[in-house]
């Protein structure tokens, strides 16, 4: 998008290389330019680690960046809404059986909500962050359209399948053309602090990516026994909780068996933790809700698609049916591994993001 002299815009600063490079890049391209990063943990993170996105390290290099490029600079405490939309949701989707993204809920609720929010405040007319994805409109100007970074190795376009329209209207992504040497090679040219900073594959909040060791820490969860039970039901052991697990889990399982066994399945109502061979993990059929489309309002009864089931997950031919109710049932053109309830099913036709949904358990 061109830009326009002195429109503002205001972007989420996380202390790291990718948020200090798009500050540059859009200040570069005659952007007024505010950095914010979002205070998301009442102790300042540092008994998680003190370099995550909103520790103290964090704050110094993002405000350090700021200051070399003579923008203004703030840091605005969204420690309740975190708590409530993001931490909250974690440990119920946990205490279901289902296996969270927070980083999906985050950028929907916290880096495209109360960000968005505070620009508006701040009389921005445009909120960006470091995400390795990309915008353009429909054809026909009606729609803002969501695609892949050009980089696949960084595309982070999954992660942001449930904007709305409203939100992806008011977004910019700088780096959506560039790969990660290109940024980090930019931020070099500019002097920032963060060129060389090393970026953080783990959840955010949770030390040394241990979320059970979090949950307990947090007093999210407690441990209550149950049974570990195979396919047929049959008793093979006990566990501390089924927040604990996660679907095709093998280590921790506590169980002795002549061959490697595995978590197929999590029973929430019974505190159950169903485990079977290798084989038993194979899928090609499922369920998503709360579905979200980005081309279009409602989506054609049936499609060919490309799913992407994770996050690290390189896609599969699926064909979908959608139904009324913001659900679509998925079928699988081959069998995948670990699908997982709880996680982002995401859509896409080549590089365009058509939407998702979160995978539901077994009808």
């Amino acid at each position: 998008m061109p830009a326009v002299a002195k429109t503002r815009v205001i972007v989420g600063m996380s202390g790291g290389v990718d948020s200090s490079a798009a500050a540059a890049l859009l200040l570069e391209q005659g952007y007024d330019v505010v950095g914010i990063t979002l205070k998301l943990w009442p102790q300042d993170c540092v008994s998680r680690a003190e370099d995550k996105c909103c520790g103290p390290q964090a704050v110094s290099d993002a405000r350090a960046v700021c200051h070399k490029l003579g923008i203004p600079y703030y840091l605005v405490d969204e420690a309740e809404t975190f708590q409530k939309q993001v931490i909250a949701y974690f440990a119920q989707e946990y205490k279901a059986g289902r296996t969270p993204n927070p980083c999906v809920m985050c950028n929907e609720k916290l880096k495209f909500g109360a960000l968005l929010d505070r620009a508006r405040r701040l009389g921005g007319d445009f909120i960006a962050t470091g995400h390795f994805a990309r915008l353009e409109k429909s054809a026909d100007g009606q729609r803002t359209l969501l695609k892949k970074g050009r980089d696949p190795r960084k595309d982070q376009s999954y992660f942001l399948f449930s904007l709305r329209q409203h939100q992806l209207a008011r977004a910019l992504f700088p780096l959506g053309e560039k790969s990660k040497q290109e940024t980090r090679q930019a931020a070099r040219e500019r002097q920032l602090k963060t060129a060389e900073k090393e970026e953080s594959m783990e959840i955010c909040f949770v030390p040394d990516n241990d979320y059970g060791k979090f949950l307990s820490a947090a007093k999210l969860a407690q441990p209550h026994e149950g049974e570990v039970v195979d396919l047929q039901g049959r008793v093979l052991g006990r566990h501390e909780g089924v927040e604990y697990f996660t679907i095709g889990q093998r280590k921790g399982l506590r169980i002795s068996a002549p061959k490697p066994l595995y978590v197929i399945e999590l029973d929430a109502a019974r505190n159950r933790v169903v485990v079977g061979d290798d084989a038993a993990l194979d899928r090609d059929a499922f369920n998503v809700e709360r579905c979200n489309w980005i081309p279009f309002d409602a989506p054609p009864a049936e499609m060919a698609v490309t799913a992407k089931i994770r996050y690290n997950h390189p896609g599969t031919p699926a064909t979908i049916r959608a139904t009324g109710d913001g659900t679509a049932t998925v079928k699988l053109h081959v069998p995948q591994r670990a699908i997982t309830p709880g996680q982002a099913c995401v859509f896409y036709d080549a590089d365009l993001v058509l939407g998702g949904g979160w995978i539901t358990a077994q009808p």
